[in-house]
């Protein structure tokens, strides 16, 4: 009987100590054997599972991303990171075969997603694609110098650093195990300097904890070391830094738990069976991008963005080619989800920076 990464990382702390959240966030998500994102047995998207991206609600989302491609370069390269199921993928090959044969024929894919799982669930969705798509575990081995990379819903799913400040300074949350067993919160010092000088830009009240995503400055670099000239499009949830380290609006920080579209009230009850994840700083992401090279093209909630950049011309079309009731009726929910005021996609950003 394999030992559940629970009980691994018990035997962790109490063998070595506390860990810092981090650590523990990182085995909870992507732990090969036990990791929320690595397991086959875990049903993670759609209804039936814990969460639904915008690609599963509607196809009008990555139609609409299709043809804001076509207007960024005539020959695309698409890198989309962190995959899921692939639906994202199979929505922008299959628009572009059909609305704009001659761009298709010289489109390549790059599918890319640490998890095992997900790229063999990417691998059968997009098998009828599968002379111009290739799949990669490895981010070592994505090179794509000139294209767009993509990324829907990543950010928010890095392991995160949890602090608090004191009258005292700074301290870090650690997780350990209490004398039965079940994971607890304790304080220690910070395991890295680069929390310290994260906060020295930030204004924080006494008591005051929050979380911080030192994985996103690292990731960002990953990607400008390899895109020379394109475009970086970076879809996720989250706010400026002034209203996301808001110590009135959010005194215990944007730490999460999901799992059946609920919220998890023990965030470290059973690790490894349900998603876990923060709002993403936005002013962090754009500051760390403008060192890097980036320029800032568009920044937009992502209705707006979707309305902008042709959704209604997509629904049109799509209308017009339908054939049941049933198709039809999908087709407006759909657009409705994606942008309707004060729903889902209204909560979501877009930001798209370009490298040249």
């Amino acid at each position: 009987m394999p030992v559940s990464l629970a009980e691994r990382l018990r035997e962790v702390i109490r063998r070595e100590g506390p860990i810092s959240f981090h650590d523990w966030m990182k085995a909870a998500l992507y732990d090969p054997a036990g990791g929320y994102y690595q397991r086959a047995d875990r049903t993670r998207w759609g209804r039936e599972g814990d969460y639904r991206t915008s690609p599963e609600r509607s196809e009008l989302f990555a139609a609409t991303f299709a043809h804001y491609f076509v207007g960024l370069l005539e020959d695309l390269t698409i890198v989309e990171c962190g995959a899921g199921d692939g639906s994202f993928a199979a929505g922008i090959l299959s628009t572009l075969r059909g609305q704009a044969p001659s761009i298709f024929a010289g489109t390549r894919y790059v599918v890319y997603d640490v998890s095992d799982d997900a790229l063999g669930r990417s691998r059968e969705r997009l098998a009828e694609f599968e002379d111009r798509v290739k799949f990669y575990s490895d981010w070592d081995q994505v090179s794509v110098k000139h294209g767009i990379y993509f990324a829907n819903e990543l950010l928010d799913a890095f392991p995160v650093h949890r602090v608090l400040k004191t009258e005292a300074g700074l301290s870090e949350f650690y997780v350990t195990v209490d004398e039965g067993g079940d994971f607890i919160w304790t304080t220690g010092p910070l395991s890295t300097p680069r929390l310290a000088e994260f906060c020295n830009d930030y204004e924080l009240a006494n008591g005051q904890f929050i979380e911080i995503n030192l994985a996103i400055d690292d990731w960002l670099a990953q990607v400008a070391a390899r895109l020379e000239r394109g475009y970086l499009i970076l879809v996720d949830y989250g706010a400026e830094a002034g209203d996301l380290y808001d110590s009135l609006q959010r005194p215990e920080g944007i730490l999460r738990g999901f799992s059946r579209h609920g919220f998890v009230d023990d965030l470290l009850s059973q690790p490894g069976e349900y998603d876990l994840t923060t709002s993403v700083n936005w002013t962090q992401v754009k500051t760390t991008g403008a060192r890097l090279g980036f320029q800032v093209i568009e920044f937009a909630s992502q209705d707006k963005f979707l309305l902008k950049a042709g959704l209604l011309d997509q629904l049109e079309y799509r209308l017009g080619r339908a054939e049941t009731d049933a198709e039809k009726t999908a087709l407006t929910v759909g657009a409705r989800e994606m942008i309707l005021p004060g729903g889902m996609a209204s909560s979501f950003q877009v930001l798209v920076l370009k490298r040249s």
